[in-house]
Order: C-alpha cells, then sequence, then structure tokens
C-alpha cells in the first residue's frame, strides 16, 4: 500500500493499490503453466525398432554406378560392379545408360542410386549420369565421396 505522508496539504491523493493486481496475475499464471503442458499437439510417434530375429537381406541392394577413367577417351560406366556392355564391345552411350537404369527401377519401389566416379573424371560426366538418372525416374541421387567408399568396397 502507497501512503503520502506530510504534503503541502492540497486536498485528497489518490492512488491504485497494485497488489491485488499482481496478486491475480501470478494466478493466473500459475494456471496457465499447469494447463499448457496437459494440451497435446500433433500425432504420437513410434521409433522404428530393429528386427527381432535376422531376416534375409533383400533383393533390392543399393544401386552404384562407378564412373570409370579412360584417358582421352569417354569414361565406361559399371553398374554394382558390372560392365554395361551395348553389343558393340565400344562404349555405353548415354541411351544404353538410360535403358538399363529404366529396366532396373521398373519393379523397384525404393528409387536411390548412388554414383562413385573415379577423381580423374571431369564432373560433366557425373552431372550427365545425374542428368540419364533422373531422365530413367530414379527419385534420390547420391553421390559417393572417398570417405563414403569405405564401407562399400
Amino acid at each position: 500500500m502507497a501512503f503520502s505522508i506530510g504534503g503541502k496539504g492540497d486536498g485528497n491523493m489518490s492512488e491504485i493499490n497494485v497488489t491485488p493486481m499482481i496478486d491475480i496475475l501470478l494466478v493466473v499464471l500459475v494456471i496457465f503453466m499447469i494447463i499448457v503442458p496437459r494440451i497435446s499437439n500433433g500425432l504420437p510417434a513410434e521409433v522404428p525398432q530393429p528386427p527381432k530375429h535376422e531376416q534375409e537381406q533383400s533383393a533390392e541392394r543399393a544401386i552404384v554406378v562407378q564412373v570409370l577413367y579412360r584417358p582421352s577417351q569417354t569414361p565406361t560406366f559399371k553398374i554394382n560392379g558390372t560392365q554395361i556392355d551395348n553389343g558393340m564391345g565400344g562404349p555405353v552411350a548415354e541411351n544404353d545408360l538410360k535403358q538399363e537404369l529404366t529396366q532396373i527401377y521398373a519393379d523397384r519401389g525404393t528409387r536411390v542410386m548412388f554414383i562413385k566416379a573415379d577423381p580423374r573424371v571431369d564432373f560433366q560426366w557425373v552431372a550427365n549420369v545425374i542428368s540419364i538418372a533422373r531422365a530413367a525416374d530414379v527419385n534420390h541421387v547420391g553421390l559417393l565421396t572417398p570417405k563414403d567408399q569405405v564401407g562399400l568396397s
């Protein structure tokens, strides 16, 4: 409470007593602190659990397209270590690579592919393989760096 002591005797001085308002504010603050944690937002999420027993490895392996360097020639391509051959013994054309990828991903649910390029290959060839993969309806294309390749070799 506020009191004025003394004064010039100008008359009555009225001041608002704020103590009850602060009490009400603190009570409302406590109520909101109790109510807010009980309000749930969204749906409950479940963390995937590891399988209880060993399952057979799925037939859908990761597809890795290798771009191999050939001096003063167009690079050669391998899919999961298998050389792609166009039947003529020459380098594989872009259409052959697209046809192979389209055939591989025809019955797959996940359309993920990785590219492993020789460090001496120009990036234009890697970009070309990415565009071929996109044309073959591959949704996600990843680039394997030497650090990533340690587990795949």
